[in-house]
């Protein structure tokens, strides 16, 4: 009783400050309705994101020294198609869902949703370990190129979250915040931050921009792990940031209560001393790589 009326109450607020309502945006989770056939924003957005991260990473590829060829680049995105989906859905039933495996099915039902980006990386990280391991590459240069292309991929996906109006933030009276319809049982929704936007923000811009500049400005490249380690860490401290403006999945307030942190801090942890790791340990990975033609060395 005090919660609902704790909502309606904050509802009022949001609504009487002239906050933006999702449903007057217009936009919904689908793209295209043909009656027999549904394609959702969430679909293009994970094609998008493979796509243009696919293309961006074959300009990486023709620059000196990189450590596979393009033929290489395209049974990654196989590897990467894989390891995304398989991870991505495993993750969050294990991070997220755990019920879910007393249902193995609902495992496979992808078009109900729910994905774990953590889940993903993992599953992106032994693809590319397996493609490393069967063409005899250095997986862990392999990982700094597929690194600066994983924020386009991000940028997409937070977008469709807020497209789906899905993983909304905290009630908020800021001018920006935005009414977000069935976010409260039984009461008003209050505005929200829409952090969705921060996260494609923070994930997908900030994070290209300076993976950007670190390959096309200075000579991480040839120091292994420096650009992946760099990800971890610049996605680690945006995710963790952002949580806080974020409204924990509603299985998992209680957890959030208790622990003091949400699920997604939690598993940015081992992400964030990951990526400090690699950068600091990266110039003594350093290495030479010698051109194909001449003899001067491009490192």
């Amino acid at each position: 009783m005090i919660l609902s009326t704790l909502a309606a109450a904050t509802g009022d607020i949001g609504m009487a400050a002239g906050h933006i309502r999702y449903a007057d945006l217009g936009i919904g989770p689908v793209a295209l309705d043909l009656g027999f056939f549904q394609l959702k924003w969430y679909s293009l957005a994970y094609i998008a994101g493979i796509l243009v991260g696919w293309w961006y990473l074959l300009k990486l590829l023709d620059q000196p020294g990189a450590p596979m060829a393009r033929r290489h680049a395209d049974d990654f995105v196989f590897y990467a198609t894989l390891g995304i989906i398989l991870g991505g859905r495993l993750g969050y039933a294990i991070f997220y869902a755990p019920e879910m495996f007393l249902d193995p099915v609902k495992i496979l039902r992808l078009w109900d949703g729910g994905m774990s980006f953590h889940g993903g990386v993992i599953g992106t990280m032994i693809g590319i370990i397996l493609l490393a391991r069967k063409h005899g590459l250095n997986w862990l240069r392999v990982h700094d190129y597929v690194a600066c292309c994983t924020p386009f991929g991000l940028f997409f996906g937070r977008l469709a979250n807020f497209v789906n109006g899905e993983l909304w933030g905290r009630p908020s009276d800021v001018p920006w915040a935005i009414v977000f319809p069935r976010t409260v049982a039984g009461g008003l929704d209050p505005a929200r931050h829409p952090s969705q936007l921060y996260e494609a923000g923070l994930e997908g811009i900030v994070l290209f921009a300076v993976l950007w500049f670190l390959f096309w400005k200075t000579d991480a490249r040839y120091q292994p792990g420096k650009l992946v380690g760099t990800f971890l860490l610049g996605y680690g401290l945006s995710r963790f940031f952002v949580e806080f403006w974020r409204e924990p999945d509603a299985q998992l307030t209680e957890f959030a209560q208790t622990t003091g942190l949400h699920m997604g801090q939690w598993l940015t942890l081992p992400m964030l001393a990951g990526g400090i790791y690699l950068i600091a340990t990266a110039k003594r990975r350093r290495v030479r790589v010698e051109p194909i033609a001449g003899t001067e060395s491009v490192a």
